[in-house]
């Protein structure tokens, strides 16, 4: 779990984001950054209970300012990812961790132009099982709505007036969920983020399927 040492740590980060206090103040950043190992591996191991991951990656909190407007050097928070094993699955998670701004994210953030092609097929012949899930009472309580960029106007080849024309403008399938500073502090913290993410996989699951098939349904999996 994460204490207040991370989040005391990047709360003055904000404050001081520049490299002579980064370097004064590297003991500290260490300590942060252990707390977060820990507590990512936590949230790994509770998701593998569930789901199959094949790799968790934390993110370098030093910024690449080289083709960047904001030349802070680091950045306010802890982020990392959790990724499904390929290419039975799809999908993952991203968790961050910055106070008053920590939250989990899990959908389709760039999908490749192939996968988009095939999502919006799938949702032209047939939209009533992803608007059921995404639909759900309990899939709602946790994630709301989906979010994402879009179209104003409908993709190419495809009928502006079809009735799923909302699914079909989506450029990004994506949906995040808030935790409160306490939320993150608390010892159930990974446990927490591995059921939210339970809650998603009816999701992936639909996706996975659609994006290891056809249109007929025939798997493009090589066995």
């Amino acid at each position: 779990m994460a204490s207040k040492i991370t989040l005391d740590f990047l709360k003055k980060l904000e404050k001081n984001n520049n490299r002579e206090w980064f370097a004064d103040n590297k003991s500290e950043y260490e300590k942060a950054l252990a707390e977060i190992k820990t507590l990512f591996n936590d949230v790994y191991l509770q998701m593998q209970t569930h789901d199959q991951f094949d790799k968790m990656k934390i993110f370098r909190i030093y910024r690449d300012v080289r083709f960047s407007k904001n030349k802070l050097p680091y950045k306010n928070n802890f982020g990392g990812g959790f990724h499904r094993v390929k290419p039975q699955l799809r999908g993952g998670c991203y968790l961050q961790i910055q106070p008053g701004n920590n939250f989990m994210a899990a959908g389709f953030w760039n999908p490749e132009k192939e996968d988009l092609l095939r999502i919006r097929k799938e949702f032209e012949m047939d939209d009533t099982e992803i608007r059921a899930i995404i639909s759900n009472k309990k899939f709602k309580s946790v994630w709301g709505v989906l979010e994402g960029e879009e179209l104003k106007t409908s993709p190419k080849g495809f009928d502006k007036e079809h009735p799923a024309i909302d699914l079909l403008r989506k450029k990004q399938y994506i949906f995040s969920h808030k935790f409160t500073d306490n939320e993150v502090l608390s010892k159930d913290f990974p446990k927490t983020v591995s059921d939210n993410f339970k809650v998603m996989r009816p999701f992936y699951d639909y996706m996975s399927d659609v994006l290891t098939t056809d249109l007929n349904g025939v798997s493009l999996l090589i066995e």
